[in-house]
């Protein structure tokens, strides 16, 4: 078997080695990288199409294929080989009375590991029942400087994969599975907006204030305009004033972008979709939660279960922890109520962080099945209309699926002048703690609300919790394709 020894081979040596094969192959009259190479199939393909041959037998048909060389074992006259595209891998079987010993041996001595080369030659089944290719033709299409890490084929380590996402892809083709599913997942969401008549649009991820949810931002400067700005928390106040301009039905899928915490469900960078439409209100928007996850789950044959049913809020509390809680929002005695509970909180505590922390451990672990938890206490739903005849409630909800925030969802609040109040409230709590930059409220968006915004629902959906749930993904890491990581 012809292996590198990574372990007692110096990785410069390794190196310097490859960089002389690029020497001798342009010595040879070779192009080490050449510009293309012209295919019409690929590796899945070829497995497919010549799946009916049986162990031992032949086929008299040319088959031309490319890939990355996984593995190479060197019996003496003949030599077997994997190599891998991005659809699959097959076996390449290299005899020396087939190419002939010179060109055999120039290709033992020239051909290693990670090496990409596109092959030639015709197809037989071995008595394993393994589909190969004779090999007749080959040609160098690049050549690697650097091998396989060791163990490549079960490469584990958190960091490495998620820092050279390339290897974690080249060493495990579930990884590039999920990925594959995420952009159809995405797609699904889109064609399904679109065939329901919303129209996609971009809004400012530089903006000049924080608005549209409560988290940190990033801060950059812009040098011409010598003025601060910020990456976009959320892109709802945009958004909402594109529905004052007329367009009923809208929707964006993009980046947003929040300094704060990093764990199995948060990301400082993460994809969002929010969709606003007019004339309709927060239970419009579960109708249009559950068609877009039912669409997006049969795009990718999820089998995870869709049979959404809704709670209240403090209903869910009071079966999970006895207590009776809703009278007690915004009265500064919540931290009495719940702190036999033992739930790690600072004594100085708000309201809504108790409320939050104690529904995130004791309630959220429970919601397995999708749930849309409604009615929230509108003194923590800035953004959101409250019911007409229970002003403590807002027309709001989260989904949770397997024990994951995926989705939140109201009906929009537009009432000028309560929205302004409540921008005035959250500026004051603001200046009296530093979780958060104390910015003045956007005065624009209150204009354009003045404008007359209509009756609107507005809906959020996580795309990347949503597509580990219905991938069965543990950790949002693995959903991005290259997550924040710690410096080295």
């Amino acid at each position: 078997m012809k292996m590198e020894n990574n372990e007692q081979t110096p990785i410069e040596h390794i190196i310097e080695e490859r960089k002389q094969k690029v020497k001798r192959f342009i010595c040879s009259g070779i192009n080490p990288y050449p510009s293309k190479c012209d295919l019409s199939k690929n590796n899945a393909d070829i497995q497919k199409q010549f799946s009916f041959l049986k162990a031992g037998q032949t086929s008299d048909i040319k088959i031309k294929t490319v890939g990355r060389v996984m593995i190479l074992r060197n019996m003496g006259k003949a030599t077997f080989l994997d190599i891998k595209d991005g659809y699959a891998k097959i076996q390449i079987y290299v005899k020396a009375d087939k190419i002939g010993i010179e060109q055999y041996n120039f290709f033992l001595n020239m051909i290693d590991t990670s090496d990409i080369i596109a092959v030639e030659g015709t197809l037989f089944k071995t008595r394993t029942n393994e589909l190969s290719i004779i090999l007749e033709k080959w040609n160098i299409l690049t050549k690697a400087f650097r091998p396989l890490p060791e163990k490549w084929h079960g490469l584990k380590d958190i960091q490495t994969r998620h820092r050279q996402r390339y290897l974690d892809l080249i060493a495990n083709s579930n990884v590039k599975d999920i990925f594959v599913k995420r952009s159809k997942i995405i797609s699904s969401v889109r064609r399904k907006l679109e065939e329901l008549g919303f129209i996609e649009v971009e809004t400012p991820i530089l903006q000049p204030l924080v608005g549209g949810a409560n988290a940190k931002p990033f801060i950059t400067h812009h040098n011409t305009l010598n003025m601060d700005l910020f990456l976009r928390i959320a892109p709802e106040l945009f958004l909402k004033r594109l529905v004052v301009g007329g367009i009923d039905k809208i929707f964006e899928i993009g980046r947003n972008f929040r300094n704060e915490g990093i764990d199995k469900t948060h990301n400082p960078e993460f994809t969002m979709l929010e969709l606003y439409q007019a004339y309709a209100d927060y239970n419009d928007m579960m109708h249009i939660t559950e068609i877009l996850i039912k669409t997006a789950a049969k795009e990718i044959n999820s089998t995870i279960n869709l049979e959404f049913k809704k709670a209240k809020m403090f209903d869910l509390i009071e079966e999970y922890t006895g207590l009776k809680l809703l009278p007690y929002v915004e009265s500064g005695k919540m931290f009495d109520q719940v702190k036999h509970l033992n739930l790690n909180l600072h004594k100085d505590a708000t309201d809504e962080k108790v409320l939050d922390q104690l529904f995130d451990e004791k309630v959220v672990p429970n919601l397995k099945n999708p749930t849309f938890v409604i009615d929230y206490p509108a003194a923590y739903s800035l953004l959101a209309k409250v019911k007409f005849n229970h002003p403590e409630i807002a027309e709001r909800f989260e989904l949770y699926m397997n024990g994951i925030e995926i989705g939140n969802a109201y009906s929009e609040l537009n009432d000028p002048q309560l929205q302004k109040k409540r921008f005035i409230k959250q500026i004051e709590s603001k200046k009296q703690s530093d979780e958060v930059v104390a910015l003045p409220y956007d005065k624009d968006f209150i204009i354009a609300l003045e404008h007359g915004l209509p009756p609107t629902g507005g809906l959020g959906i996580g795309i990347d919790r949503l597509v580990m749930i219905l991938t069965d993904t543990e950790s949002i890491r693995e959903v991005i394709t290259f997550p924040i990581m710690r410096s080295e």
